[in-house]
């Protein structure tokens, strides 16, 4: 236990700059507070004492702002970044070094009792605001925008925008290092778009002018001919 608690204390300074101390991290880190009330909630579940595990959960929700249910799998040095508004439904999974903003669900989109709610692989990034709906699986490093909202399968190492969310970026590389969103360096698929416009209007200007020169030619030819 205590290794975890470590582990997760070294997960915050790890991703978040404006961590300080280790007193600071324990006492005002609401998204940490979540994942160990979540941890003692979980432990009762699986021993199916399910009234006190969703008890539990629904403290650690009043006091934190982060709603996970007990249910939930939650693998090694998840982070929850500032943590208010944060929904992780009963059949989510989620893999180890996982970080998710404020905002975020991984929500079901049916009432049946099976599997409803995402698998995250391991390394994932998903931007505040973010909506990750269905039983589908996130793949490995995958990072999802602010604000989209995913309801279909994302591959590994693909980047993802929008409202329904669509793969700008897939298999890009991804180097070794801390979980990072990066914000401002996401691809803006309208950007894109319009950039590649732009490229075939300066190739059939290329053309255009190829053609008038050959124009040019033949009429001089032709002009020379007549005389």
């Amino acid at each position: 236990m205590f290794k975890n608690i470590r582990e997760d204390i070294h997960s915050v300074f790890e991703r978040d700059p404006a961590a300080r101390n280790v007193l600071e991290i324990i006492f005002c880190y609401p998204g940490l507070h979540a994942l160990w009330i979540y941890r003692i909630a979980h432990w009762f579940w699986i021993s199916k004492l399910y009234f006190l595990g969703r008890l539990t959960s629904h403290i650690g929700r009043f006091l934190t702002g982060v709603e996970i249910h007990p249910g939930a799998k939650i693998g090694r040095k998840f982070f929850i970044d500032h943590g208010i508004g944060v929904v992780i439904g009963e059949t989510a999974e989620i893999g180890d070094n996982v970080t998710l903003y404020h905002g975020v669900t991984l929500g079901g989109v049916t009432w049946d009792k099976v599997k409803r709610h995402p698998t995250l692989g391991d390394n994932v990034v998903i931007g505040s605001g973010a909506k990750i709906l269905g039983p589908f699986t996130v793949g490995k490093g995958a990072k999802i925008g602010s604000n989209s909202v995913v309801v279909r399968e994302v591959p590994e190492n693909a980047t993802v925008v929008g409202i329904p969310g669509r793969i700008v970026m897939a298999q890009e590389r991804k180097e070794e290092g801390r979980a990072d969103l990066q914000h401002g360096q996401l691809p803006d698929p309208e950007a894109k778009a319009i950039s590649c416009l732009f490229d075939q209007i300066r190739e059939l200007e290329r053309k255009y002018a190829l053609l008038a020169d050959e124009h040019e030619t033949l009429k001089k030819r032709l002009d020379e001919q007549s005389r």
